[in-house]
């Protein structure tokens, strides 16, 4: 039986292998394939590539064809199957490297893939959903993890223009804006920076808006169905009169500010308790459809401050609500592509501490200092300005950190 699914699966993989990838890599590619661990894990959200990552790692392998295969345990010919067992069957039959798609959708997978990792002479990069949640610390240090975020504002530009644009270090960015924003531009076919900003605001976040633009929306939904239904109901146990709560969840904090409900009042409006309105964002948290930010002043103490929530990105603002408050938006921005590498807490004064060191308050473009003057390592990020000046920066360029 194991040999005939193996068979089978090589033969998906050759008709998979044919497929035309796209030629750009995403911004963790180099550093996952130089990766020396036997097991490598890519985690994110739906619809970030991380099948087609698995796939370019597979055709830039130089092993035979014979000696390498993908496989996905969504796929009906895997279910029931021992992911273990399968895989044994494949490294004695000559396999040096195996890709497992949507490792979450096996049975027992943590121990499955321990098991690989202590009896088997194979190398796995596996991938997973960004919400899973692994209880073994044992198994958790048998492997590297990589995180594949939403595409950057940079990665955005890569795509529509072909050109190759740097990445900064939130510290370089911080000295040297005035400079690399008039190097970034100049770079561009479109010196429209700011037209570009808004247009990456509202679409291209996913790659798949790459695919076709015309059903970007569309997909949007789907991806989000997906992630309720099927993710975190199967890695949480959800039943699926839970999930429209989750979805009512969602459109919520897409229509209010980040501050305008208590968790109380909250959890009144969804019309669930506190307690499981607190498990419900940490499973939202997790799946990269919300951000939960906390008050600073939670680092040292319990203190009794409401936490913030945004939507993930900017562009499910366009599936999930009609109306948005366009400070929302901006500050929706700045936690996406900076959340991802940075720590951040919501401030009392200004609106961000970011790692525990810079102050940022967030407006447009004639946002002055009157909030955050005198403190030491604070900055207006701006919308709507191309270059900036001083202590005031583009709140375009923030999507340069990956």
């Amino acid at each position: 039986m194991l040999l005939t699914k193996l068979e089978n699966a090589k033969r998906l993989y050759a008709l998979k292998s044919n497929q035309t990838l796209p030629e750009y890599k995403r911004y963790i590619f180099e550093a996952v394939r130089a990766s020396p661990a036997k097991l490598t894990a890519i985690y994110g959200s739906r619809g970030v590539g991380k099948t087609t990552t698995l796939l370019q790692l597979l055709r830039a392998s130089t092993l035979t064809h014979s000696q390498k295969l993908y496989i996905s345990c969504d796929h009906a010919s895997l279910q029931g199957v021992s992911l273990f067992d399968f895989v044994d069957e494949f490294s004695k039959r000559g396999g040096e490297l195996i890709c497992i798609d949507e490792v979450h959708e096996a049975d027992n997978f943590e121990q499955e893939l321990k098991s690989i990792y202590d009896f088997l002479d194979i190398k796995v990069y596996f991938t997973g959903s960004s919400a899973i949640a692994l209880s073994s610390a044992d198994f958790a240090r048998r492997y590297s993890m990589y995180h594949l975020n939403f595409l950057s504002f940079r990665e955005y530009l890569e795509l529509v223009f072909d050109v190759t644009l740097p990445q900064y270090t939130l510290e370089k960015l911080l000295e040297n804006h005035e400079n690399i924003a008039q190097d970034i531009i100049g770079i561009l076919p479109s010196k429209k920076i700011i037209k570009l900003y808004d247009d990456f605001v509202k679409g291209g976040i996913y790659p798949f808006y790459f695919e076709d633009e015309s059903r970007y929306i569309d997909r949007i939904n789907e991806t989000i169905n997906k992630i309720l239904h099927i993710d975190l109901g199967k890695i949480y146990a959800i039943s699926p009169d839970k999930i429209d709560t989750l979805k009512k969840l969602l459109s919520t904090i897409c229509v209010s500010k980040p501050l305008e409900f208590s968790m109380d009042g909250l959890a009144k409006t969804v019309g669930i308790t506190r307690a499981t309105l607190y498990k419900y964002i940490e499973y939202l948290h997790k799946a990269k459809l919300i951000t939960h930010i906390t008050h600073e002043a939670k680092r040292f103490a319990n203190v009794r401050k409401s936490d913030k929530l945004y939507l993930a990105n900017t562009n499910l603002f366009e599936a999930l609500c009609l109306n948005r408050d366009i400070g929302t938006v901006r500050e929706t921005f700045f936690v996406s592509m900076v959340h991802e590498i940075h720590t951040l807490h919501y401030a009392s004064r200004g609106d961000f501490l970011v790692d525990e060191k810079y102050t940022v308050e967030i407006g447009g473009k004639n946002k002055n200092f009157k909030q955050i003057k005198d403190i030491e390592n604070s900055f207006v990020v701006a919308d709507d300005i191309e270059v900036g000046f001083g202590s005031k920066i583009p709140l375009w360029l923030f999507g340069f950190l990956y």
